[in-house]
């Protein structure tokens, strides 16, 4: 039917008519959205008198004896301080030493398992003595950092007391004159001596004062009291003894 040929009276009854309705749509999503509200109100009212009616019993301690709560202790009925209270609570105070002792041990393990870990010694030089029958220089060392108890060093020589896989390194620089320069690091154990780096370098000639560094390093199993030795095979050899340019150290992998 052409909506031209229906009266005005009827298309009149049916905006009303659909005025209507959506009033009545809106009342109805209201009335829904407010009893939603009312029903999550009375849950968490109910939620509250649960809550309340568990803490009465430590309310009632706290007005007769002054015991508070696990952040607070009571003097009297009225005075509250935020000290622990866990004397009030032998089972809980029970309970919590022991799990402090158990996190006190762990964290004790955890930090010995780390010393033993990584295990460190970085040796600075402080002075040089040569040994004309052995045609040899060896450096006196001083310890430049270190982390653990593994590692031991006197005057020349480091003293491994913890065993295990250790990476080695040493530096020195030379001002010497001779051709060849270098320096060799020597492991004795139970009697037995064994040269674990050997490092040459060429100094140069065309120079009126001659300078080089020679470097090594190396990943070696180090026995408990085992020693170690750093000397250069040249008596009276021209060394510099700086922190940064002669050192040695090790550490355990």
């Amino acid at each position: 039917m052409n909506n031209h040929n229906i009266p005005a009276s009827v298309r009149k009854v049916k905006v009303e008519a659909l005025k209507r309705l959506l009033v009545f749509t809106v009342a109805c999503t209201c009335v829904s959205v407010m009893y939603i509200q009312w029903t999550y109100i009375w849950m968490l009212r109910s939620e509250m008198a649960e809550i309340t009616r568990l803490l009465r019993p430590l309310d009632t301690a706290v007005k007769e004896g002054g015991i508070c709560c696990d952040s607070a202790v009571c003097y009297g009925a009225t005075s509250c301080y935020k000290v622990s209270c866990y004397h009030r609570f032998p089972e809980r105070r029970t309970h919590a030493e022991g799990r402090d002792k158990r996190d006190v041990s762990k964290q004790r393990k955890q930090r010995k398992r780390r010393e033993k870990q990584h295990t460190f010694l970085h040796l600075v030089p402080v002075s040089s003595q040569t040994y004309n029958d052995h045609d040899t220089t060896v450096l006196s060392w001083a310890v430049g950092q270190s982390r653990g108890e593994g590692l031991q060093v006197s005057a020349d020589t480091v003293t491994v007391e913890t065993e295990g896989t250790y990476f080695i390194y040493s530096q020195v620089l030379y001002k010497d004159t001779t051709w060849v320069m270098g320096h060799v690091i020597t492991k004795r154990h139970k009697g037995a001596e064994t040269k674990l780096m050997k490092c040459l370098k060429s100094m140069p000639s065309n120079v009126s004062q001659p300078l080089n560094t020679c470097y090594t390093a190396g990943i070696y199993f180090l026995e408990s009291g085992s020693t170690l030795q750093l000397s250069v095979p040249r008596k009276s050899a021209e060394l510099i003894l700086t922190a940064h340019a002669t050192f040695m150290g090790l550490f355990n992998i």
